[in-house]
């Protein structure tokens, strides 16, 4: 006969693990959700500035309603992450190899529409080899390159730049974003990847945000076996760098 008591314990053990693998899938797939939004609206602006040449009255007002349209499933989609929060745990990964130049390529031509419009220059300096390939959950990798580069054009000032680079150590990969915005204050550095958290001359310059973006993107590196740091002055820009080894076929 069975002990009722350990029962117990081993279907709340099951149902906190089905409990934290929703949450991460809801986390993970809002912010991918949220970087295809943003990139269409951007795109969207564009064509309403005039970018590409003038609308008439017919297609403008088309233009107008998707973008607004656009801009509710962002909000949506902001909401979904408020709500979910980021769990405590990353407990499904999926591991494959993955070709890291291809992905931050996609991921930066996501954002090159709101990097336009917002007058800022973002450039991937593409390394001139190719790189060996790493074993990580792409599409949370994914999420760690956006969160980064969307922070890095979020917080720089019209006519600055953002930097993407990626180079192959001895038994690592490392990713580099790079700023010239408005760099993180000495009091705050130790706070930076703390759940929640966000810097006062962050909130001055985007009144938006969860302060859950910093947060989720170190628990993925850390999951993979990675390391995640930054440098930073105040007022001359931030570089965010992660590693992630290149030899490894599995996660703890």
């Amino acid at each position: 006969m069975t002990d009722p008591i350990i029962d117990l314990q081993s279907e709340n053990e099951k149902l906190k693990l089905e409990n934290a693998t929703k949450s991460d899938l809801i986390s993970i797939s809002a912010h991918q959700l949220r970087t295809s939004l943003s990139a269409m609206k951007w795109i969207l602006k564009m064509f309403l500035d005039g970018d590409f040449g003038a609308l008439n009255a017919e297609q403008l007002n088309f233009m107008k309603k998707a973008f607004e349209s656009d801009e509710r499933m962002i909000r949506l989609v902001n909401e979904m992450l408020s709500i979910n929060h980021a769990e405590d745990t990353l407990e499904s990964m999926h591991m494959e190899a993955v070709d890291v130049v291809k992905l931050l390529d996609e991921v930066v031509f996501d954002f090159t529409g709101e990097s336009y419009k917002k007058g800022i220059q973002l450039i991937f300096l593409k390394p001139d080899h190719t790189l060996k390939s790493i074993v990580v959950d792409s599409e949370k990798m994914r999420v760690v390159f956006q969160n980064l580069i969307e922070n890095a054009i979020k917080y720089s000032n019209k006519g600055g730049r953002v930097f993407v680079n990626v180079t192959e150590k001895a038994d690592s990969i490392e990713i580099s974003v790079r700023d010239t915005g408005i760099g993180i204050e000495d009091a705050d550095k130790s706070h930076i990847f703390g759940k929640f958290f966000r810097a006062d001359n962050a909130k001055k310059q985007d009144v938006v945000g969860s302060g859950l973006g910093l947060f989720t993107t170190a628990r993925i590196v850390e999951k993979h076996n990675g390391k995640i740091w930054f440098e930073s002055k105040t007022g001359e820009g931030t570089t965010f760098f992660v590693t992630i080894p290149s030899s490894q076929t599995s996660t703890k």
